[in-house]
């Protein structure tokens, strides 16, 4: 038979369980879904990955609907050149992006002749391949495929159009407390290039770093409630990859 003190305790329970799930969401990992292909070849349209709150601190950012709790960042660290990062995108600081960060306070980035530039140095890449194609947006794109070395000596994978469509740009020098980032998918990403619409990422909007893929479909193949489809769909060979 169901009471008013069944409900106050049930009530309870559902109370309990929503401020544990808020408190792991904003303290400690946060899943999110890769919805555009901006870092390909690294994740793809439909990869579910967690990230890291812990990673750099905590800031408004960190909690949902960034409440004005408190200004700047607490227990902060400095993420490290090529970590992928889920930020808010400092146009209404409230969309989630999420890209490579190439430039850190200070730094000076430029392409020129499509070869990336930091602080005047050019950042050494080796073609691994040259027939991939790959998306952009909901078209395919023919692409030459590098592995990137950044200064400190990380590597991760990179894709430009054999047209090399963006060629040249002016210098980006990255303010104090700004970061610089970049998508993999160098000619299909809206980044720290554009200055309107993403630009230099302060401090105060990073959310966390993405540490490893746990689930990924081809929503394109069928979806997920489409069972019969699920070994066309599911990429499971995608499962539990950590992100580069």
């Amino acid at each position: 038979m169901f009471t008013k003190q069944n409900l106050i305790e049930n009530t309870k329970t559902l109370i309990y369980a929503l401020l544990i799930a808020i408190v792991i969401r904003s303290l400690l990992i946060q899943p999110f879904y890769i919805p555009s292909s901006s870092m390909e070849p690294n994740l793809l349209v439909g990869d579910r990955l967690f990230v890291t709150k812990y990673s750099y601190g905590y800031s408004k950012h960190s909690f949902p609907f960034s409440p004005h709790i408190f200004k700047g960042r607490i227990f902060s660290k400095n993420p490290n050149r090529g970590d992928v990062v889920v930020f808010k995108t400092p146009a209404d600081n409230r969309t989630d992006y999420i890209k490579r960060l190439i430039g850190l306070p200070g730094d000076q980035i430029q392409f020129i002749e499509s070869n990336l530039y930091i602080n005047n140095n050019e950042v050494l890449k080796s073609r691994t391949s040259k027939k991939d194609i790959i998306f952009c947006g909901n078209k395919t794109i023919n692409v030459f495929t590098f592995e990137e070395l950044l200064p400190n000596k990380k590597r991760h994978r990179t894709v430009y159009l054999k047209d090399f469509s963006y060629m040249d740009s002016d210098v980006f020098i990255v303010p104090k407390n700004h970061y610089f980032f970049l998508g993999d998918n160098r000619d299909c990403s809206k980044d720290s290039r554009f200055l309107s619409s993403v630009g230099y990422v302060h401090e105060d909007n990073l959310v966390g770093k993405a540490q490893f893929i746990f689930f990924s479909s081809d929503k394109s193949k069928g979806g997920i409630f489409s069972f019969w489809k699920w070994n066309q769909s599911i990429r499971l060979g995608r499962f539990f990859k950590k992100i580069n």
